[in-house]
């Protein structure tokens, strides 16, 4: 006996549904899940003649240079999957596994032995001038990616924003984008371009990622 138009609805209905459901979930499993944090094994400086930067300095004394610990601090920072979002803290720095795209440069910065809130603050201080800041507020005034690129244009050391020139690219050194910032990392696509550690929304698929590339908006990119 033949299928009923009925039941081959009901059947077609049903696999639609199924389809739409496991569609729904794959577009959505970062939101409950977090960003993949396994590192990116591609490429090293190695494969590609690199020689490996190192700093001269060890700013906060643990027998680790600045450049290395930077990269190794975003690396523990993102490892802990922080969930994008924007807030507002009385500490400064959240304290609550949220956090914005500024937060992977500050807490680096920060494990490294460098406090961006108290430097930032002590720049809008000396340079008001150059911040767009009506009312300075230390709290926040280092969450903020203008302000990061104006500082780093007064202490880091600029760098080409050419991604092709590889050889001055280096885990460690900081980015900048139109809107956004992140960690340079030490792993690179088959062309040599590096990675970037950042964190961009809660939908992304990792928090090590092969975007400077695919974007036309760099524009910093700087090493303590």
């Amino acid at each position: 006996m033949s299928m009923s138009r009925t039941k081959k609805l009901q059947i077609t209905a049903a696999i639609i549904i199924l389809m739409a459901a496991v569609c729904f979930l794959w577009h959505f499993r970062y939101f409950f899940t977090g960003p993949d944090t396994t590192p990116v094994h591609d490429h090293s400086n190695a494969d590609f003649g690199i020689p490996e930067i190192q700093s001269s300095i060890d700013m906060d004394g643990d027998g680790i240079d600045d450049q290395t610990d930077i990269l190794m601090s975003a690396r523990s920072y993102i490892a802990q999957k922080p969930i994008y979002k924007s807030k507002y803290y009385a500490s400064g720095y959240p304290d609550d596994n949220y956090g914005v795209c500024t937060d992977v440069v500050a807490n680096a910065l920060k494990n490294a032995g460098y406090d961006l809130m108290q430097l930032v603050y002590d720049d809008v201080t000396a340079h008001p001038e150059d911040y767009s800041i009506d009312t300075p507020d230390i709290r926040i005034d280092f969450r903020r990616v203008a302000n990061l690129k104006v500082y780093f244009d007064h202490t880091a050391i600029a760098l080409t924003t050419d991604v092709h020139d590889i050889s001055a690219w280096q885990g460690g050194d900081i980015v900048v984008f139109q809107n956004h910032i992140g960690i340079v990392s030490d792993q690179r696509n088959s062309r040599g371009i590096p990675y970037v550690i950042h964190h961009n929304g809660r939908f992304q698929a990792r928090y090590e990622e092969d975007i400077l590339e695919k974007r036309d908006d760099i524009t910093g990119h700087y090493r303590i």
